[in-house]
């Protein structure tokens, strides 16, 4: 047989299987190789995790990326869900950190191992999850963004920060159940009493808020939204500056949500006061007192 045939013959081999790997990658959406053997750690500077908010839900169309129908991982076929209502798993959570720091997760988005994130085999991406640690009794919230665990047994990857909140960093793994959360699902509104409260102050025109049932938590409410976007933005301002717990409230109205970004729980309004007065060189100047 010639030569040059079989030069040829070689060339357009390693050309078809070239080909074949990257229509492979574009139709799983798998874009790196984390399926539980490399080396991991969690990142060499502390991170007060108690001033990290839960993942808010909120309804977002499935992502361009990180749902094909199914993929293969290790000769095993996963397929993805249409829906995941009503989605409820037993089973172990691990975490990854800083090796996939600001790397690309299936979705598309950077891997933020700060934010509350998460991945799994086949929940559609973007899913809202509950994480309760079955062992503490620990729960958090996160957005599922990203494939894996593949490991036997695993079936939830946390960012490094959302397993810090359910305390499992040190072990590397946890006994969870995780329930999906349904965004659209109509929230349910707290009962009221019809007496409202006035909070004044000399310091703070008069303002009138209505206590829940569940009276004596006090905040300092900085802004509303209707984009969460917006919300997270001012919400790592204030993590940023401030040494206070800042928290994200969702409030669902008849044709969208509202989201709170309120610090606290505070103890007293006197520290309210003086809070808003930290808050001013920041060119914060509205924020008011909420007792729910």
């Amino acid at each position: 047989m010639p030569t040059s045939f079989l030069h040829n013959r070689t060339v357009w081999s390693a050309t078809l299987l070239l080909i074949s790997s990257l229509l492979l990658s574009a139709c799983g959406s798998l874009p790196h190789n984390r399926y539980g053997f490399a080396q991991d750690s969690a990142p060499a500077k502390n991170i007060d995790h108690t001033r990290v908010a839960n993942a808010v839900p909120r309804v977002e169309p499935r992502s361009k990326y990180g749902n094909p129908k199914s993929y293969v991982v290790q000769g095993k076929r996963y397929t993805v869900r249409q829906s995941a209502h009503g989605f409820v798993q037993t089973g172990d959570a691990s975490w990854y950190g800083t090796k996939f720091h600001g790397h690309r997760t299936s979705s598309g988005e950077p891997y933020d191992m700060y934010a509350m994130t998460a991945a799994h085999k086949t929940l559609p991406i973007p899913s809202y999850v509950e994480v309760h640690n079955l062992d503490n009794q620990r729960k958090i919230i996160v957005r599922v963004n990203d494939r894996g665990p593949f490991v036997s047994g695993r079936i939830i990857d946390l960012s490094y920060v959302a397993a810090k909140k359910l305390d499992i960093t040190t072990r590397g793994t946890g006994r969870v159940k995780i329930r999906v959360i349904n965004p659209a699902a109509p929230a349910k509104a707290p009962q009221a009493s019809t007496t409202p409260v006035a909070l004044s102050s000399p310091a703070i025109p008069q303002r009138t808020t209505t206590i829940t049932s569940n009276p004596g938590q006090l905040y300092l409410q900085v802004g509303a939204f209707t984009n969460h976007d917006k919300a997270s933005q001012l919400l790592n301002r204030l993590v940023s500056a401030t040494q206070q717990n800042v928290s994200i409230n969702r409030k669902a109205t008849n044709n969208y949500n509202v989201y709170r970004v309120r610090i606290g729980p505070l103890r007293s309004e006197a520290d309210a006061l003086k809070l808003r007065t930290q808050l001013s060189p920041l060119g914060i100047d509205s924020p008011h007192i909420v007792v729910e």
